[in-house]
């Protein structure tokens, strides 16, 4: 990277950064000259210059209001904010518990909702700033196994079509990031290559490129709104 970095003097705020793909998009925005701020239940101190951890469970309204203050008082208002936390697993309707259903909606989609509830009017406030959506091929494409997990995810899909349509002319941009399968340790208890009709994990997405994505999406002009990418391996084919 020649010349100032794209995203230099800017702060962002990535949801579910310990690991996987929010791990992979923390380091891309701080590539690109951000301080970001990770924000998850559990960090390991893998900080780098430019980074702030805050421990935070997204599903906890006083959680998310207690880390509000604590981003407000250093490094300041997110320029970006990226709503990535959440939680994957493969079973049938009639196998999936209430309680499993329950949690992943309160990971997937209360979270995303508590968060951008708290920090949208800083944002509105100063005018400017992009709101990124980490979704999944699961927020538009229904797959036999993961009615929980659908079920989040094309509600986070509605419930960031309706930021955009709230935050439309106030200078804050919306983008929705729906990625295929991405080879993460999420994929761990469920052991894709051995199941018929599942991609294999050396043929998925790599989390840097869901990284990428948001880079692209976020370091636009301002004239230009990046409003959804969809990304899959090449040659994929949803059921």
């Amino acid at each position: 990277m020649t010349g100032a970095p794209p995203l230099g003097g800017k702060v962002a705020l990535v949801t579910g950064a310990s690991r996987g793909i929010g791990f992979a998009v923390a380091a891309g925005l701080r590539a690109a000259g951000a301080h970001v701020v990770r924000l998850a239940r559990t960090l390991e101190d893998r900080s780098e210059v430019g980074e702030t951890d805050v421990a935070c469970d997204v599903t906890d309204p006083v959680a998310v209001e207690r880390a509000l203050r604590r981003v407000l008082a250093g490094p300041g208002v997110p320029d970006i904010l990226v709503n990535n936390a959440g939680i994957f697993a493969i079973k049938s309707i009639e196998q999936t518990t209430a309680e499993e259903f329950g949690r992943t909606l309160s990971t997937n989609l209360t979270g995303c909702f508590l968060v951008t509830r708290a920090f949208l009017p800083v944002m509105r406030a100063r005018g400017n700033g992009h709101l990124v959506t980490i979704g999944s091929v699961s927020d538009h494409v229904a797959f036999p196994g993961s009615s929980a997990y659908a079920a989040s995810k094309y509600g986070l899909r509605g419930l960031h079509e309706v930021a955009a349509a709230e935050l439309a002319g106030t200078g804050i941009r919306t983008t929705l990031v729906s990625p295929g399968p991405v080879d993460t340790d999420i994929w761990n208890p469920i052991a894709p290559d051995g199941r018929p009709g599942f991609t294999k994990r050396r043929d998925m997405l790599q989390a840097e490129d869901v990284a990428d994505a948001v880079v692209f999406a976020v370091t636009r002009p301002s004239r230009v709104d990046v409003s959804e990418l969809r990304l899959v391996p090449s040659g994929y084919q949803a059921r």
